[in-house]
């Protein structure tokens, strides 16, 4: 007994010792990454010498860390701005330009499905690619990207420590480079564009397959009724078909995996643009309101600063806006005599193309010359603490080997990304300096970058919407399934003419408006394609809001921004009351009955009514595409048609018999089936007066390391709120998802206008500005479009 009582002693002191190793450990981990957030704070004030300068520049911070920067030339206002990048934001360009090369596992390790990211990402070999782009690109921007990385490395090596995010993954930033900028570009292009998969084609062809195409036409139409294109255009709605096709009560489930693409990656759409003449805002000149939405993490997409030039062998420029860390550039904003911005245009930018094999050469496909061998290529993707793996990737002449059909053929992918022009920085270093609106029209027109709706107003009234990028110029083909193009009567011949690319100038209502809807209709439609566009009842609200004012200043802008009306779920508050109706002997759902009556019609975070009406939607779409399309679960977002409230609507209307999905006895069925599903979420959440809309719509945003690391979030993250809006109006909003910045200005009015962004302007959570601002965004509040007052004032000046 007493050498078990010894034994037990010499353990307890060895787990004692133990435990205040860890303990010991941890305590010096933290004072580690303590000291490390501590030293790597950004230089605000003072002299700082930097290589490469041709002379001395001057960056005043406001409050909120926004900055006045000001030089001689263009290229020292890159390598400031750079040198301010790479202070503020480094580890967010970092895992940026990763991203976009494949090689986040580099840093993070294993971990999830980063990897398989990886890998899925280099098959587009951007790396590659953006280092034949910099080999190519005119001298001058080749040298401003030259200068912008110098400045970034300088500002990086000015911190006192690595930033605090290397401490934790026991890492070292690499240094940046010019061809990083370009990552940085085809970073958006695979975020804006299905990741560059055209997954939306192969969606459709399996959803086909099993449905057959009228059917298929039905569940997922180009266009309906809630159309709201800029030119009054409306597209003719499929008919509904008769009945199922046979047999499809007893087909086989469909692969989710397949179906899940029919969304692009996110959570969902909301970017809104739109602008109003000089006629309207009783200043002469026109006024622009903008709200890029994105995915929202810590410090946030953007970076907000004011450039300015003069005293130099240039023209004088002053641009203010959003510049996004990577590149050394405004990408929205105002230079005093046009404002612009940018909402995602879903033009058909990708094709599949199906590879037809070679008889007896299994590396071979066919083309419209004969048979041709894939190209391949290794590339070694290596994990942080983890052996290298090789990847092979196959190509064809017409793009990346992405997957296969069901018959077994290789799907190669033409994607305008792939493009030996795909980047440029001609447009925006042209909108910076351009003096009107038919100025930024030619230079969008020429432009290379991912396809956007441009919104563009001048200081003279003027008002215009076109599309900024490269337009394919299809034949044989409408892009909307995949095809084979080996006998040449398919494909793409070169990218469309500046001049055919579809233009909107000064209508007669001198109102421009858009939300990644469709635009135009007839031919210009048939040219741009369509690469999913948002269903159109956002981008109506926003029309009709313009269309009940006669005279706008930039309050009334913010307005339509914040606006959280739910209009588009007035058809569901009806269906749903009658469908609650019919079960009047259970208390569960008579409960539902007061909140859906009384549900308010906005989507403010303390409504029971609206996430009732709203998830009774969603419950509805997902019984109905996921029986149809024989999904073993419910199916996601993303599995379901952008245009899905007009067959919805249609089938609820009319409720034809021969159209009742399979595993349902009728309508009312499907119906009943929704409500119990909701009624058993209710109960988990905690009765119904504890189901409200903010318990669901919260912030959700965060640095991306909290996720692995959640302690980190008490020191990286603001309070995850509940916040009003939804994706179904103008305040589109949703978990982790939302409006990446907000801005209403006029052209030679900059003083008037506003601009607030969540997150912060650092990266550094002992920055003294960390997060200012965040709240104004949170709440709605018009802050002022330029930078206020200096706080702190560095100078850099040219190295002896």
């Amino acid at each position: 007994m007493g050498n078990r009582r010894g034994v037990a002693r010499r353990l307890g002191r060895v787990l004692g010792y133990g435990l205040a190793g860890i303990a010991g450990i941890v305590a010096m981990a933290a004072a580690g990454v303590g000291w490390t957030l501590y030293a790597s704070r950004p230089v605000l004030d003072g002299t700082r010498p930097i290589p490469g300068l041709d002379g001395p520049v001057s960056i005043a911070r406001d409050s909120q860390g926004v900055p006045l920067v000001e030089a001689r030339s263009r290229a020292d206002l890159a390598r400031a701005l750079g040198f301010l990048h790479g202070q503020e934001r480094f580890f967010q360009m970092d895992l940026i330009r990763r991203a976009s090369a494949g090689e986040l596992s580099a840093l993070l390790g294993p971990i999830g499905p980063v990897v398989e990211i990886d890998k899925t990402r280099r098959l587009h070999r951007f790396r590659h690619r953006a280092g034949q782009i910099i080999a190519t690109m005119d001298a001058g921007e080749r040298a401003l990207l030259e200068a912008y990385a110098e400045g970034v490395n300088a500002g990086l090596d000015a911190l006192g420590a690595r930033p605090f995010e290397y401490a934790l993954l026991l890492a070292s930033p690499q240094p940046w480079k010019a061809e990083d900028s370009i990552l940085a570009a085809f970073a958006m292009y695979l975020d804006l564009q299905d990741g560059g998969t055209a997954g939306q084609d192969r969606a459709r062809a399996a959803a086909q397959d099993r449905l057959g195409a009228d059917l298929t036409d039905f569940l997922f139409p180009r266009g309906t009724p809630l159309d709201s294109a800029l030119d009054g255009s409306q597209l003719p709605e499929p008919p509904m078909p008769a009945a199922l096709p046979a047999g499809l009560a007893t087909a086989p489930p469909a692969k989710a995996a397949l179906l899940a693409p029919l969304l692009t990656p996110g959570s969902a759409f909301g970017s809104n643009g739109w602008a109003v003449g000089g006629g309207l805002t009783g200043t002469g000149a026109g006024l622009l309101a903008n709200d890029m939405h994105l995915g929202l993490s810590i410090p946030g997409t953007w970076y907000r600063a004011r450039l300015k030039m003069a005293g130099g062998t240039e023209p004088d420029l002053d641009v203010t806006g959003a510049t996004l860390p990577g590149t050394p550039l405004v990408v929205a904003g105002s230079n005093g005599r046009i404002a612009w911005g940018y909402t995602n245009s879903y033009i058909d930018t990708a094709d599949l193309v199906v590879l037809d094999p070679v008889e007896g050469a299994a590396d071979q496909y066919q083309t419209p010359d004969g048979p041709r061998a894939l190209t391949r290529v290794t590339e070694q993707i290596c994990p942080a603490w983890a052996d290298c793996q090789t990847l092979e990737v196959e190509e064809s002449i017409w793009g990346p080997v992405v997957g296969r059909d069901g018959q077994g053929r290789r799907l190669s992918v033409r994607w305008t990304a792939h493009d030996p022009d795909a980047i440029n920085l001609h447009g925006l270093l042209g909108l910076e300096r351009a003096r009107s609106v038919a100025d930024a029209i030619n230079i969008a027109h020429k432009a290379r970058q991912p396809q956007q709706n441009l919104v563009v107003t001048d200081s003279a009234g003027n008002v215009a919407w076109t599309v900024i990028g490269a337009v394919p110029h299809r034949f044989g083909q409408d892009g909307r399934l995949p095809t084979s193009w080996a006998d040449g009567r398919r494909g793409w011949v070169g990218m469309v003419s500046p001049d055919q690319i579809p233009t909107i100038l000064n209508p007669d209502d001198q109102r421009i408006w858009t939300a990644n809807a469709r635009i135009v209709g007839g031919a210009a439609y048939a040219l741009l394609g369509d690469g999913g566009y948002d269903m159109g009842a956002r981008q109506g609200q926003i029309r009709d809001a313009l269309l009940a004012r006669h005279q706008f200043a930039p309050k009334d802008m913010l307005a339509i921004q914040l606006d959280d009306r739910g209009g588009v779920l007035d058809f569901w508050q009806g269906q749903m009351l009658a469908a609650l109706g019919r079960h009047k002997d259970d208390p569960a759902l008579t409960a539902l009955v007061g909140p859906v009556q009384n549900w308010g019609g906005r989507a403010v975070p303390d409504s029971v009514g609206y996430r009732l009406v709203r998830e009774f939607r969603q419950g509805v779409a997902q019984r109905l595409y996921g029986a149809y399309l024989g999904l073993t679960e419910k199916p996601s977002r993303r599995e379901m048609a952008r245009q899905m409230e007009a067959p919805l609507r249609r089938l609820l209307e009319q409720r034809p018999a021969a159209l009742v999905p399979p595993g349902y006895a009728d309508w009312d069925a499907l119906l009943s089936a929704v409500l119990t599903d909701l009624a058993g979420n209710i109960n988990q959440a905690g009765g119904v007066d504890a189901y409200t809309w903010g318990a669901r719509n919260k912030a959700g945003i965060g640095h991306p390391l909290a996720r692995i690391l959640p302690p980190l979030a008490w020191l990286t993250d603001p309070p995850d709120v509940p916040l009003p809006g939804d994706a179904l109006q103008p305040r589109a909003q949703a978990p982790g998802f939302g409006a990446s910045e907000r801005f209403g200005v006029s052209p030679g009015r900059e003083k008037e206008g506003y601009f607030h962004m969540p997150g912060s302007q650092s990266g550094n959570p002992l920055s003294p500005y960390y997060l200012v601002g965040h709240q104004d965004w949170v709440m709605g509040n018009p802050t002022p479009f330029l930078p206020g007052a200096a706080r702190w004032t560095l100078t850099l000046r040219p190295e002896n």
